[in-house]
């Protein structure tokens, strides 16, 4: 199983109720995706933090994040939620079943 975690530094015009909108549209939306099996997103608490947004997917493979990433409800997630509100992403992607092949599982 992959996951991956993706991590947002704000625009600065996002306010605080923007930036609660983009958590829920990250569940809501991302949740539509047949290859997505868990979705979350937050906001930091740490105000020390430089990522004040990430959201995070599991998809069984990494063939199937890349449909995932390939799905229509995604690619609008990115144009109106992502691209207009963030201005730096740092996308990590991790193994939770080591020793299976992460291509195809």
């Amino acid at each position: 199983m992959i996951h991956l975690v993706v991590l947002c530094k704000l625009e600065e015009h996002v306010a605080p109720d923007r930036l609660e909108e983009m958590v829920r549209a990250a569940r809501s939306q991302l949740l539509k995706i047949g290859e997505a099996l868990q979705v979350r997103s937050g906001k930091r608490v740490d105000p020390d933090n430089q990522w004040p947004f990430f959201y995070s997917v599991d998809c069984d493979s990494l063939d199937k994040l890349g449909s995932f990433r390939d799905d229509p409800v995604y690619v609008k997630f990115v144009e109106t939620v992502i691209k207009p509100n963030t201005w730096a992403q740092l996308e990590l992607l991790y193994e939770l079943e080591p020793g299976k092949d992460i291509r195809y599982s």
